[in-house]
């Protein structure tokens, strides 16, 4: 699994593949996405995310903190017909302060669950809302099989070890080291654990920030796991969803749209 994510070209064609079949038909049932509209994504790498959006004619701009993956979205995107139509920002969310920057749609995909503080994030973002916007949300919860993210370890045994993120940090931290993790490895897996991030707890956040949401979907396999692993993806069933707590081990990612409450 490290490989994926350490040859950033495949990874970005699987990130395209899964938004194309998957994220998008799933905003449509909600709201149009054509030409036109106005998208952000935080976090947004080398921008995978992106290029369906962009290939429709989208006004797209991607925020990300590292350079060296803007550097490569830029690339990646030099001679897409719709360039004129990206914007790429190397920068901190909080720190991007420009009167009128406002869009139809933002999209955190596999990145809220890394943010610190997600109550002040989500008290924040609403300030790049235009009226009726919305916001998508993909997330594995944190007790599920890989919600550590462990699958980005360079040791090929840590790397497909479920549930070992769930451990005491001291013993997970331990068996990471074991592992031969390096330092800069181990301090980001331990910072996933840190900002953890389960159904029940963002669905408060929710609640408290006043944003409702418009549909949700629980998959039991990841649409991601189409083109990584060739699974079909599988919704969990209906009565597991339903029990609290329980249904964060059964689910390995979640889709959200939410909006602001009037």
């Amino acid at each position: 699994m490290h490989e994926r994510h350490t040859h950033r070209e495949k990874y970005f064609e699987e990130q395209v593949y899964t938004t194309s079949k998957y994220v998008i038909p799933f905003l449509e049932q909600v709201m149009p996405v054509n030409a036109g509209l106005k998208v952000l994504e935080i976090g947004c790498g080398e921008g995978g995310n992106m290029k369906p959006f962009l290939d429709l004619g989208c006004d797209v701009t991607g925020i990300d903190l590292e350079e060296n993956k803007i550097e490569k979205a830029g690339k990646f995107f030099a001679d897409h017909p719709n360039r004129a139509k990206l914007r790429l920002i190397c920068r901190d969310i909080y720190e991007l302060d420009e009167p009128g920057l406002k869009f139809d749609l933002i999209i955190l995909r596999d990145v809220i669950e890394h943010i610190h503080n997600q109550e002040r994030f989500m008290n924040y973002v609403r300030k790049f809302l235009l009226p009726g916007g919305r916001i998508f949300f993909g997330f594995p919860p944190w007790q599920n099989p890989f919600g550590g993210h462990q699958q980005m370890a360079t040791n090929k045994f840590l790397a497909v070890a479920p549930f070992i993120h769930l451990l005491p940090t001291f013993m997970y931290k331990g068996i990471l080291k074991a592992g031969g993790e390096s330092d800069s490895k181990i301090e980001g897996l331990l910072e996933i654990k840190d900002t953890r991030l389960t159904i029940e707890r963002f669905n408060r956040i929710l609640k408290k920030e006043n944003f409702r949401v418009e549909k949700v979907i629980y998959y039991f396999i990841n649409p991601n796991y189409e083109i990584k692993f060739k699974l079909k993806p599988r919704m969990v069933f209906r009565p597991i969803t339903a029990v609290p707590v329980l249904r964060n081990f059964f689910i390995t990612t979640c889709y959200y749209i939410v909006s602001q409450n009037s």
